[in-house]
């Protein structure tokens, strides 16, 4: 069997930066178990499986696994996998709007184009649901072999989520964001004080100049994902709780960047876009570049 698929880096403009997705196009005749172990095969935080429609307002299926388990929804999968539909002819240049059925429900993507190719694509996630605020901070910290001196004063350790959930910790600086570890033993010794079983999204709002807006990082490592180089289901809650808590208003709250991957090496620019309010949040976008990097095959 040749099962063909596509390379992309997503998040950015430039090869070789970003977050790496492979995008199967045509994933019919695969079933759940076979496409868990070509994630598995491929490594890269996660990959896409384009499938025919199975419900009203939706132009594809689209399953997403990382190496070790499939996701509801994600950001640069979902960001990716539209520049690779329109690569490939299925997505038809100047199409304006475009949407998978993921495991959340419809998610619409809209589309800018530069003449017939497309240039840019904002991801409409779900509106936010907010936990409260985690009591034990030194104990987050510690998961991140960082001291409880080290998180952002004034700012709450927060699980928010837009369809998937993520911890998000607010850290003093970009130096202390470099500095936290992804560490699996440390996130089992914090499941096991706090019940806290999520992904974490560490942060700062120390910028590096006026082009962005919040330097991150994420974490997974029981998603198969020790670090990831953009997490774009994880940035519009991010979005949100910078909106929530004040950090971001007004004008701003529409054009937020969220710089990842650098410690990586992967730099990647993840654009935010909030409609709404401290009070009442009613839209969320996260949009972004991709790079066509390789056209594979796999032999099976």
């Amino acid at each position: 069997m040749r099962l063909s698929y596509l390379h992309y880096d997503v998040f950015t403009s430039e090869p070789l930066l970003g977050n790496q997705l492979a995008v199967f196009t045509d994933a019919r005749g695969l079933d759940g178990d076979r496409m868990q172990r070509i994630s598995r095969e491929m490594n890269f935080s996660e990959s896409t499986f384009i499938l025919p429609s199975e419900s009203d307002g939706t132009d594809v299926r689209m399953r997403i696994f990382t190496p070790s388990r499939e996701m509801p929804m994600a950001g640069h999968p979902t960001i990716g996998s539209t520049f690779a539909l329109a690569h490939a002819g299925v997505i038809a240049p100047g199409t304006a709007r475009f949407v998978f059925g993921l495991g959340v429900g419809p998610i619409p993507v809209d589309l800018e184009w530069r003449g017939s190719t497309l240039g840019f694509a904002w991801m409409t996630q779900l509106v936010p649901s907010f936990g409260d605020p985690v009591a034990d901070r030194a104990s987050v910290a510690a998961a991140l072999s960082l001291d409880a001196r080290d998180l952002a004063p004034g700012l709450p350790v927060q699980q928010v989520s837009c369809g998937v959930p993520f911890l998000y910790v607010p850290l003093r600086d970009r130096e202390t964001v470099d500095r936290g570890r992804s560490d699996a033993a440390a996130f089992g010794r914090l499941r096991a004080a706090t019940g806290i079983d999520l992904p974490i999204f560490l942060f700062s709002v120390e910028s590096s100049g006026a082009s962005e807006t919040v330097y991150s990082r994420m974490f997974a490592p029981e998603f198969g994902i020790v670090e990831d180089p953009a997490t774009g289901a994880a940035s519009g809650p991010l979005g949100c709780y910078l909106v929530r808590h004040g950090v971001v208003t007004g004008e701003a709250t529409r054009r937020m960047v969220s710089v990842q991957g650098v410690a990586m090496g992967r730099t990647s620019r993840i654009h935010i876009s909030i409609a709404g309010d401290a009070v009442a949040i009613r839209e969320v976008k996260v949009g972004g570049e991709a790079v066509l990097l390789g056209q594979c095959e796999l032999l099976l």
